[in-house]
């Protein structure tokens, strides 16, 4: 029953984000897998639309934090403000405190301010004034930033970057799908009120579900397998972490559930294989090669057995 409500709510999305499949799934299976999404692209490609109409149809709250270079860690998680009638500080929750947060354009933040969000993202919760804080349950973080050769951008460190499951990239609509955008067929305007496809409740359960998804010890031994390939690999300066590797097999467990399975098969690890690794290894390429971290990770898939 879940999984009907889910499709329900794919088509939904993809009514508003044209052309863009592929990418809508992948963004629903992280969520699934409890974990967090990069979308990284050029502005005006759809990612803001993507993740509000993604909060409409899973029926989950909403914040969006708009990353400058003037952002304080307190204006993403809140602060204790002195109340003269009480005597005492009351803390004023940010933002953060929501189910699903856009933090959008990131990388235009300082390193202060983005490692704001580690704590969150990891733990899910926020410690502040000495306090900690639980935060809601899902937590899911869209988290958008533009290529970093463009003016004003901070770089996301490794440990910022490895706290996000997947890393996507919307692209160019095909042309298609951009001529229906064109004639009004779809776009920002028909995600403002969609229907809620499921309740928080449901959604949770869906997790639950994923997390029991079975993965063999043959399966296990494919995974494991493709982790110590990045790790000899000569172009690779280090290869994947065991977070790394969990978060391999949480989103192959996940795309499996959204394939109406409860086992994981090899293609299912090499569906996510792409957006779950490179984004991991993007600063451990050797410089000079001339190979993006997309592109080792899709020779590795060629190049490791399955069985």
């Amino acid at each position: 029953m879940v999984l009907k409500q889910l499709e329900q709510a794919l088509s939904a999305v993809n009514q508003v984000v044209l052309g863009k499949e592929h990418q809508v799934r992948m963004a629903l299976a992280c969520l699934l897998a409890r974990g967090h999404l990069l979308l990284e692209d050029l502005p005006g490609m759809g990612k803001t639309t993507l993740s509000h109409a993604l909060a409409q149809v899973l029926g989950l709250s909403y914040q969006r934090i708009q990353f400058t270079s003037d952002l304080l860690p307190g204006d993403i998680l809140g602060t204790s403000v002195f109340e003269r009638d009480s005597s005492s500080f009351v803390f004023h929750s940010g933002p953060v405190f929501t189910e699903l947060l856009l933090a959008d354009e990131i990388n235009r933040a300082t390193p202060k301010s983005q490692s704001a969000l580690l704590e969150a993202m990891e733990e899910r919760q926020v410690s502040v004034d000495g306090t900690t804080r639980s935060l809601p349950e899902p937590f899911f973080v869209i988290a958008t930033q533009n290529p970093a050769s463009q003016s004003g951008t901070f770089s996301l460190p490794e440990s910022q970057l490895d706290r996000f499951l997947m890393r996507l990239s919307l692209g160019y609509p095909d042309s298609r799908a951009e001529h229906a955008l064109l004639g009004g067929s779809g776009g920002r305007q028909q995600a403002i009120r969609p229907e809620a496809m499921l309740n928080k409740q449901q959604l949770l359960a869906a997790q639950q579900q994923v997390a029991t998804v079975t993965a063999s010890d043959a399966l296990i031994g494919y995974v494991l397998r493709l982790v110590d390939a990045t790790r000899n690999h000569p172009q690779l300066t280090y290869g994947l972490s065991p977070r790394g590797s969990l978060a391999l097999l949480a989103a192959a467990r996940a795309w499996a559930f959204l394939a109406a399975r409860d086992y994981v098969i090899p293609e299912d690890v090499q569906a996510v294989a792409t957006a779950v690794i490179s984004h991991r290894l993007g600063h451990a390429l050797h410089a000079g090669r001339g190979h993006s971290a997309e592109a080792l990770v899709r020779a590795i898939l060629d190049e490791v057995p399955a069985l």
